[in-house]
């Protein structure tokens, strides 16, 4: 009992490229050689015919009026001689126009010619062969003063043959030569093809764990296209792998450290007995898994970065109204710290091609630097098709601003103040490389920092 859900085996290529070429190109040819035969065929019977013709003239020539009226002056030996043939056999007949014989053959008939034609050319059966005949008809002339017409019928072998001769020399060279282009298709296909089994071969040797650019062979440029998309594909391959590796190594190594100070905190304050001690271990664990939690979604914002390095879909993005609904997000934190969060430029709307999910994103953890690392004001302004994160804190040097654009790297601020995992930046850099926008960093007047990130293609 088979199984159902094994796929068939498929033709191979070689035979289907064969095929495909082979049949339409035999086709061709055998319709070629079918004309061509019925061409010279008819040429053939048009030189047998003339031939017959010739043969009544002859005979016509020695019709003259003699003492029993009209007669054939030839013996029969030598009506034999004029219409001798080494393969078909010739039978004649001379006759009146009513019918009555002269000389030849009296059951020969044929059909007549058409009214003003002198002779006409037919098929006919004569003593249960196969004829070809000619009629031909002579008007009363000097010396013949009745008219008469002479019939000659000739059997077919001799065409016949000729037909046969004719198909064999047009159909046996072609047929030889099809054959030799098949051997030659044959041979050319599989050397052409080869490159490809390799290819097949050497991935089905490759080893799970190795996505290094396979050697492709440059025979041809569909080839060459083939081993470029594979190629591709394992480099996507590689950077996702990579990306999930880096972010497993990441959420390893930099939740160790706050998982362990919440656990050192919780075992500290159930050792004490005082509930004030008690009270202020459980805001440091609350304070400890709010850090924890950003981390992880910062290192999950960086997660679906990398993923959307090879699938990312690009929507119109009212950048106004996303402006305006972030701003309103992060109004209630902002009041608790004490920061003033405002907008501007909200009021004339811009679309342009983004993804929703990066924009906010770059929007999300700008304002959370500020509202980390920022003064007492936040302003989130439009300009154009560029969106700007200003605070009035202490800003970043220009020798700094290159370095916190990597993973883990914080400013003076941030390492002063104990906060943020050096990840913002660098998560905004990667959304707008991944959006095509340009990022820039500079000094804010009179002070701070502004951050900009301008976006290039309009809906």
């Amino acid at each position: 009992m088979t199984d159902s859900t094994v796929p068939p085996i498929a033709p191979s290529l070689t035979r289907r490229v064969l095929r495909n070429v082979l049949v339409p190109l035999a086709l061709t040819w055998m319709f070629g050689a079918v004309i061509a035969l019925v061409i010279a065929n008819y040429f053939s019977e048009q030189a047998f015919d003339r031939g017959m013709l010739d043969d009544a003239y002859a005979l016509s020539a020695n019709v003259q009026a003699g003492e029993r009226g009209i007669e054939l002056l030839l013996t029969p030996r030598e009506v034999a001689t004029v219409l001798f043939d080494q393969v078909d056999k010739v039978y004649f007949s001379v006759q009146r126009l009513d019918g009555s014989l002269i000389s030849g053959e009296s059951d020969l008939q044929a059909p007549l010619p058409a009214s003003g034609a002198r002779y006409r050319f037919s098929d006919l059966t004569y003593q249960g062969k196969p004829m070809r005949a000619v009629t031909l008809e002579h008007d009363a002339e000097p010396g013949i003063a009745m008219p008469y017409r002479v019939v000659i019928a000739q059997t077919t072998l001799s065409r016949t043959a000729l037909v046969r001769q004719l198909l064999g020399f047009a159909l046996a060279p072609q047929i030889l030569l099809l054959v030799l282009l098949a051997v030659w298709l044959w041979y050319g296909i599989r050397s052409d093809l080869r490159p490809l089994g390799d290819l097949q071969r050497a991935l089905d040797r490759r080893d799970v764990r190795d996505l290094s650019p396979v050697a492709v062979a440059q025979t041809s440029r569909e080839l060459q296209r083939l081993g470029n998309a594979v190629n591709s594909l394992f480099e996507r391959l590689s950077q996702s792998v990579q990306a999930q590796r880096e972010f497993v190594g990441n959420v390893a190594h930099e939740l160790r450290t706050p998982l362990a100070g919440i656990r050192a905190l919780a075992e500290y304050g159930l050792a004490q007995h005082d509930t004030t001690v008690w009270r202020e271990q459980l805001e440091r664990v609350s304070e400890r898994q709010a850090r924890a939690s950003h981390l992880i979604d910062q290192l999950l914002a960086l997660a679906l970065a990398e993923e959307a390095r090879t699938s990312l879909a690009r929507e119109p993005v009212h950048l106004d109204a996303l402006a305006e609904q972030t701003v309103l997000r992060h109004l209630a934190r902002a009041d608790a710290r004490g920061v003033d969060l405002g907008a501007r430029g909200l009021d004339d709307g811009v679309v342009v091609m983004a993804n929703e999910a990066l924009v906010e994103g770059i929007l999300d953890n700008l304002i959370d630097n500020a509202l980390r690392y920022g003064g007492r004001t936040i302003t989130v302004e439009l300009a154009g098709r560029t969106l700007s994160v200003i605070d009035d804190g202490p800003g970043i040097p220009l020798e700094a601003q290159r370095d916190l654009m990597q993973r883990w790297a914080q400013g003076p601020a941030g390492q002063k103040l104990g906060q943020g995992s050096g990840l913002g930046l660098s998560i905004v850099s990667r959304y707008a490389e991944l959006l095509g926008a340009e990022l820039r960093l500079e000094a804010a007047e009179p002070a701070g920092l502004r951050v900009s990130v301008a976006f290039g293609e309009v809906a």
